[in-house]
């Protein structure tokens, strides 16, 4: 994948920021929280992805103000930063031109260890989530890490691909699929996982639907590669809640599935990357 640095417009970095108090109100889960979650249901018994879609703690009172990035980091870092950028600066580009004055911008929040949001406090392990409740994106750049040796998908466009899934949260917001959904799972608790899975492989294919354009027109940010597409299903591939829920458990529940299995994440993906049209990504039939 071939992008062009930019001037971080799309990025609020709290990588040097401390933030306060609160616990974690889960509005959504990120893709590496997935992972945490099954794992301490697993020990505990206790069902924490029912946890998913609303309740919790109050949001944290302290603001986190954006910082210039800190002291500490490295050139590999400060890559992965630039990178974000371009990703974010051309989806949202992309969904601009789908969505015309219904679509907002947004910024991802980068943060080191743990950020307040006005969806809770969370921690790394919580993975890259989305926050309806301020619009924005968190991440984590340590989580590019992660999705390289724990779950075997390297690769700037399988980075992408998480970025711009998240971003499709943030898309499923602005058109309100997120309030019906929520609002579905409260009334119908024996169908909050299916609804789940729905929103998140709807996620998928907004992805999809922005690979499809990405690097069409001029003055873009991104340009798909040989091998990219390749990469990026992997990467939905290896994030299946089958495969994850084998890797802790060594069996699949698929009543518990909350993202969908690992055929489900890649022909989602797959029928945004294809099309382009996201019209084709209506999951809840």
């Amino acid at each position: 994948m071939k992008w062009t640095t930019g001037n971080r417009d799309n990025i609020e970095d709290l990588r040097g920021s401390t933030g306060g108090g609160g616990g974690l109100r889960m509005g959504g889960i990120g893709l590496g929280g997935l992972l945490l979650m099954l794992l301490l249901s697993w020990v505990t018994g206790v069902d924490f992805l029912s946890l998913l879609g609303g309740g919790g703690v109050d949001a944290p009172t302290t603001n986190v103000q954006p910082s210039a990035p800190p002291a500490d980091t490295t050139a590999a870092e400060e890559k992965a930063v630039d990178m974000v950028d371009a990703v974010m600066g051309d989806a949202q580009t992309v969904w601009q031109q789908l969505l015309g004055n219904r679509y907002r911008p947004t910024t991802a929040a980068l943060f080191r260890d743990a950020v307040p949001s006005a969806c809770g406090f969370a921690e790394s392990a919580t993975g890259p989530f989305y926050c309806p409740a301020d619009h924005k994106v968190y991440l984590d750049l340590g989580f590019f890490s992660e999705l390289s040796s724990r779950f075997g998908a390297p690769g700037d466009f399988a980075r992408a691909y998480v970025i711009a899934h998240e971003l499709g949260h943030h898309v499923q917001s602005l058109l309100g699929t997120e309030t019906q959904v929520r609002r579905l799972q409260s009334s119908r608790p024996d169908q909050r996982n299916a609804l789940s899975v729905a929103l998140e492989l709807q996620a998928d294919c907004y992805a999809g639907v922005w690979g499809y354009h990405a690097g069409q027109g001029s003055g873009r940010r991104v340009t798909l590669e040989r091998g990219d597409v390749e990469s990026g299903l992997r990467a939905a591939a290896a994030i299946g809640d089958d495969r994850i829920q084998r890797m802790q458990r060594g069996r699949v529940a698929p009543e518990s599935f909350t993202h969908g299995s690992s055929e489900q994440r890649v022909t989602w993906f797959r029928r945004g990357l294809d099309n382009g049209d996201v019209n084709a990504c209506d999951t809840f039939r």
